[in-house]
């Protein structure tokens, strides 16, 4: 049973200081922390003050329609990024750019937008895909087969900094969206193609979805259990794709910035996730055999792994070395005479055996709960974890001490979002709203001049 969530929900209220000559922000943020066993959200406040640095981008730009104060103090406020996008690769890619203060404006189908809107109601009647990936964006309906509006998408183009699309392939370039056509009259724009296989070679024309990238990566055949194979339960290879295509698009930006040139950026999401395969690509060097399947567990280090326990729950634990082996054995199991097993003598015969030592594992375990089992690891220094379920991660105590929850308005009312990873320490956070179909069209077309 999923978790019912008590929102107690406050109007967002922004502190903004006098304008000041240095680059900088004083900023007080709104914050979502979990409480009790159902979630309940409140909003302490906090403030925090530090300088940031600006960015120069060498365009003109039109001003933003809607964003949040502290948006003008981001890395990249001021970048205008115009996005073809749909499914997940191309708006996560984009969001992230939305996250450090890129003008995002998403161009959609008219009426029923990017097809990811429908994919399931989980969110507020919303898509959960969907509200994951398209905070702080703009949207504007366009239908691409009329010569108006394929007019009106190239005006907006060329007052942009990036181009990024996942269409199908070739369908950029037959609306004259692609690079090679682009860039005479808009030598500075960065143009990023997110595609299955990128686009030469003869894969160049297939279609691609996350689990079929998945497949022909190699992936399906080294996750899962011994004769159950399985796939990624989140959306691997278009989180790849996303992740590459936002990392080269920064270094592309920062790249102009010395030549004032742009540039094509050919992102593949088989290439993504052969990158993110290396580890067993190596493995298998000169025709060495390929890891086993082993679930949840590692497939070469042992033990390293979920154990059940006398109640509570299951715990996860590992060790790399066998100074570690040797703590395990003597402070938490408490057993010395495995240390002389000649079945466990190291971790290749570990892992070989791994069968009976998970046999004497968990009959040791099962005079502890879980949290007890947790408590004895941890004061032993061997690495743990608690395997939780989703509605342990909506209230995982370090997410809250950490103050990083907020939220986010959509058109289904606000909603619980969490804080963008890794966000520099004195930039405020950006948590615009996720838009409707079209929601930004009409101060688009105001703004950038196009009749309707």
């Amino acid at each position: 049973m999923r978790p019912r969530l008590s929102l107690a929900l406050r109007p967002v209220q922004t502190c903004i200081k006098p304008a000041i000559s240095r680059p900088g922000v004083v900023a007080s943020t709104n914050s979502l922390t979990l409480a009790g066993r159902y979630e309940r959200f409140i909003h302490p406040r906090s403030s925090l003050q530090s300088r940031c640095l600006s960015y120069s981008i060498p365009r003109q730009h039109a001003a933003p329609i809607a964003s949040s104060p502290q948006s003008k103090d981001l890395p990249l406020s001021g970048t205008i990024v115009v996005s073809l996008e749909q499914a997940i690769a191309g708006p996560f890619c984009t969001r992230q750019l939305a996250d450090l203060g890129a003008r995002v404006i998403k161009v959609e189908r008219p009426g029923t937008g990017d097809f990811n809107r429908h994919h399931d109601t989980r969110v507020a009647g919303q898509c959960s895909h969907f509200v994951w990936t398209n905070r702080s964006k703009e949207s504007v309906a366009l239908d691409l087969k009329q010569p108006d509006d394929l007019a009106a998408l190239k005006k907006i183009v060329a007052k942009a900094d990036v181009l990024v699309q996942n269409l199908a392939p070739g369908a950029s370039e037959r609306m004259g969206l692609g690079y090679e056509t682009l860039k005479e009259k808009h030598p500075g724009l960065i143009v990023c193609d997110i595609s299955g296989y990128g686009s030469t070679g003869p894969y160049r024309n297939k279609k691609a979805y996350d689990l079929l990238i998945q497949s022909e990566s190699g992936f399906l055949s080294i996750t899962g259990s011994p004769g159950l194979p399985a796939k990624s339960a989140i959306s691997i290879a278009d989180i790849a794709a996303g992740v590459t295509a936002y990392n080269n698009i920064l270094a592309a930006l920062l790249q102009r910035n010395k030549t004032g040139k742009g540039c094509r950026l050919d992102v593949s999401m088989l290439e993504s996730m052969a990158e993110w395969m290396t580890f067993p690509l190596y493995y298998t060097y000169d025709g060495a055999p390929p890891p086993p399947l082993a679930g949840a567990e590692h497939a070469a280090i042992y033990p390293y792994g979920p154990f059940d326990t006398g109640g509570g729950g299951t715990v996860m634990l590992g060790m790399q070395n066998e100074r570690e082996w040797g703590i395990f054995c003597n402070q938490v199991l408490q057993n010395t005479e495995l240390l002389k097993d000649e079945r466990f003598t190291s971790t290749a015969l570990r892992s070989k055996n791994r069968k009976e030592l998970k046999a004497i594992i968990e009959a040791a375990f099962a005079d502890f709960s879980a949290d007890d089992m947790l408590e004895r690891l941890q004061k032993a220094g061997i690495a743990n974890a608690k395997v939780n379920d989703m509605a342990g991660l909506w209230a995982h105590p370090q997410l809250k001490a950490r103050d990083r929850w907020t939220e986010v308005d959509s058109p289904g009312g606000m909603i619980p979002a969490l804080k963008p990873a890794g966000a520099a320490e004195g930039f405020e956070v950006r948590m615009d709203p996720i838009p409707s179909v079209g929601q930004h069209s009409d101060a688009i077309f105001k703004e950038f001049g196009i009749q309707r």
